[in-house]
């Protein structure tokens, strides 16, 4: 299973990279606002909460770091999808998605080397964070610029088949998370109250403090919305990849929460879309 984790990640980020175009990470610049907030919300306020809830709940050590690297991973690409159901900002999600995947070969490194000497976890060796890195670089940058290449190539072969690469994106995802349970069953059934409990606060509070920073921020409700709803769904497949370098038990706090993070995210685009549809403005009269 841990062969192909990579490969399985490879192919999210590949799918990710052939909805995505230049534009999508020029918004930055030429619309930096939704994007620099819902970037400090990914890269700062997510993974600071995930330390806090790791604390609050009193995690075992390897259990903490797991939680902070998936606090620390970047946007997944259902994020986008289920902004586009609620009526959200769908090109803010994709530029946050895309942005914040490229930072990652730098911020999740960093963060899962703060967590690992913060609860002085008892992994092996020191981690590695350049080899890290470097590995983050390769299995998300370089197949998210593939797909990207295929994309501005050929444009008419990705329309025929863009919604076959996110299905089978999708299964390699399913796949993934499910292999992770599986090969720690019984960590996962021994601790599954509290890891539950913590996994479930992260995401509530996440999505409750992005929404609430941003509309105080004065986005509006289609920004915060794909805000909220992008800190709420993680790419767990990378945090899962990534723990599998250091310590297997470091991929089960990720894995517990894919077990629900499209059930409150879904929750959210619902309410959200009969807010968002009230927010437009009535069509013009005849």
């Amino acid at each position: 299973m841990t062969a192909l984790l990579p490969v399985a990640l490879a192919l999210i980020m590949g799918s990710l990279g052939l909805g995505l175009r230049v534009a999508d990470f020029a918004r930055v610049i030429t619309a930096p606002r939704g994007v620099l907030i819902g970037l400090a919300n990914l890269l700062v306020l997510s993974p600071l909460l995930a330390f806090a809830v790791a604390e609050l709940y009193g995690l075992e050590p390897l259990f903490a770091v797991g939680l902070v690297l998936l606090g620390a991973s970047p946007g997944g690409t259902m994020a986008n999808l289920l902004t586009h159901l609620a009526r959200g900002d769908t090109a803010l999600s994709i530029s946050m998605t895309a942005l914040s995947s490229v930072c990652a070969a730098v911020t999740v490194p960093v963060y899962l080397a703060l967590a690992v000497a913060h609860f002085d976890a008892p992994v092996s060796d020191d981690v590695n964070t350049t080899g890290i890195a470097l590995q983050v670089l390769a299995i998300t940058v370089v197949p998210l610029a593939l797909g990207m290449w295929v994309r501005a190539r050929r444009p008419d072969w990705v329309a025929r088949h863009e919604m076959h690469a996110k299905r089978l994106a999708f299964g390699a995802f399913v796949i993934v998370v499910a292999g992770a349970v599986a090969a720690e069953f019984e960590s996962v059934t021994d601790h599954a109250a509290e890891l539950g409990a913590a996994a479930l606060t992260l995401n509530l509070a996440a999505m409750a403090s992005s929404f609430a920073i941003s509309r105080l921020a004065r986005l509006d409700l289609a920004q915060a919305t794909a805000v909220s709803i992008e800190l709420g769904v993680h790419n767990s497949a990378l945090a899962i990849a990534i723990g599998t370098l250091v310590a297997d038990e470091l991929t089960i706090p990720a894995a517990v929460y894919s077990a629900f993070m499209f059930l409150t995210a879904g929750l959210f685009a619902r309410t959200m879309h009969r807010r968002n549809t009230a927010a437009l403005p009535a069509p013009a009269r005849a």
